[in-house]
């Protein structure tokens, strides 16, 4: 399914969700009760029946025992009133006597309660009617009398399970009915309670975390503050950054603009027409300096937010000290320039990362150790494996230096400590932005220590070799 599809599928109402819920479980509330109740009695008014059947079987057995005959006709005057089937069967199977009918019946011979009787004295069975809804339980004993070995059978003919339900279709169907009813309001008012506390917490999107009615609302409220406070933070980066590069770009185009038009409208000498050409060249420098640091810090933005999607780019191991021996050749030039003595110290390290973007981190912070130093300083730059086996990378000056209360901003887009100075080394103001980037593509920490008038040293730390 397209994204594009998912956005036109309508979302499922959770008031109507909840309902459905409530009045599902109250109705199968219902018929499991039911159906637990009609078992329950079920099995009791059985139990009822085999027992009622026993004591009275044994009764007519003892009275017909006392008549002494042992004839099938001393029974019948006994079991004319009884209310059950009374059965008399000789050891053969025979029935003897029958109180429901006085047609001849075939042997029972087979019959389960008759043979138990004989075998153990008394048996007991159930079989079911050929209607399926009723069942026929009898209970046997075994006689011994003049006339020979019998077997007294009684029985009686109930209800099984679906004759109950039969029965109490109609109180079920009703009692249906009542809880539907019952249920559609109870949902009504209970989702009602509960939706509107989470309506409300929409309309109070400042103070969610605040006003969290459930507590399984706290990780939905907390993911939605914190968006809120970086879409926020975003905007207002967003908007820094657009001022910050409309007021970086307008300086130096103001200024080529002006030499410019000097030199178009004739106004400028001759003599000066070198020097203004010196300093428009010097602005266009400094304009692709920070053109070209925007595209990498935008660049470097895109690769952050797609790194949750997709494996970071060109990750591959590098040999830290062979890129420090490389750096400390190619900024020695700068360092000349500015009077600061650049040395280094690479001990074996290799990191997990993309070579082009630690060159970058290493030249920025370089660069920025030489444009904020003195005349006669020394800059060195260390790489190595610390105690704890994890690589590191360190750059140390002994130049300006960076207040405490500035510190934590350094690595923020065009903040300077010193602005005047930053303008007249041609600084963008976006070095330690983009060594802040690197470092959290490479999963790297960094660790600033700085006192004003001694100097700074800024370290790198990667993670442990697995």
């Amino acid at each position: 399914m397209s994204d594009e599809e998912r956005r036109q599928i309508r979302p499922r109402s959770m008031t109507r969700r909840y309902r459905r819920g409530l009045i599902l479980v109250g109705v199968l509330c219902v018929l499991a009760t039911l159906t637990a109740a009609t078992l329950l009695f079920q099995r009791s008014y059985t139990e009822r029946v085999d027992r009622y059947l026993q004591a009275l079987c044994t009764t007519l057995a003892d009275a017909y025992a006392r008549s002494g005959s042992g004839e099938a006709a001393d029974l019948a005057g006994l079991a004319a009133d009884s209310g059950v089937r009374c059965t008399l069967i000789a050891q053969d199977g025979t029935v003897l006597y029958d109180n429901e009918t006085s047609e001849p019946l075939p042997s029972h011979a087979d019959r389960p309660e008759f043979q138990q009787a004989l075998a153990e004295g008394s048996g007991r069975s159930t079989r079911q009617s050929k209607t399926m809804d009723r069942e026929t339980h009898y209970y046997a004993l075994r006689l011994d009398t003049p006339a020979g070995v019998q077997v007294l059978r009684v029985g009686e003919e109930v209800d099984n399970i679906w004759g109950l339900s039969a029965d109490t279709l109609p109180l079920l169907i009703g009692a249906l009915i009542l809880i539907l009813l019952g249920a559609g309001l109870l949902s009504a008012w209970l989702t009602r309670l509960l939706v509107q506390p989470i309506n409300r917490l929409a309309e109070n999107l400042d103070t969610i975390e605040a006003d969290v009615p459930y507590e399984e609302l706290i990780p939905l409220a907390r993911t939605v503050q914190t968006d809120r406070k970086l879409r926020e933070n975003n905007e207002t980066m967003r908007r820094e950054f657009t001022a910050n590069v409309s007021h970086e770009l307008k300086t130096p185009l103001t200024s080529i603009s002006g030499y410019a038009e000097l030199i178009e409208t004739g106004m400028a000498k001759s003599e000066d027409v070198p020097a203004f050409a010196a300093r428009i060249h010097k602005e266009a420098r400094r304009m692709i300096a920070l053109v070209s640091d925007i595209l990498q810090l935008s660049e470097l933005d895109s690769t952050q937010a797609a790194r949750g999607q997709s494996a970071p780019p060109d990750m591959a191991p590098v040999d830290l000290a062979a890129l420090v021996k490389e750096i400390a050749q190619t900024m020695t030039v700068n360092a000349r320039k500015a009077y600061v003595t650049l040395q280094y110290d690479a001990h074996p390290a290799t990191v997990q990362g993309c070579r082009d973007q630690l060159v970058e981190l290493t030249t920025n912070l370089c660069d920025n150790a030489i444009r904020y130093n003195r005349p006669g300083g020394h800059v060195d730059l260390r790489c190595g494996v610390g105690a704890d086996g994890c690589p590191y990378l360190e750059v140390e000056d002994n130049g300006i230096g960076i207040p405490q209360d500035s510190q934590s901003r350094v690595f923020e887009r065009f903040y300077r400590v010193d602005k005047s100075r930053s303008k007249a080394t041609g600084g963008t103001g976006l070095g330690l932005a983009i060594v802040k980037h690197i470092a959290l593509l490479h999963d790297a920490r960094i660790d600033l220590q700085s006192q004003v008038g001694t100097g700074t040293t800024i370290k790198v730390t990667f993670p442990k070799k697995s």
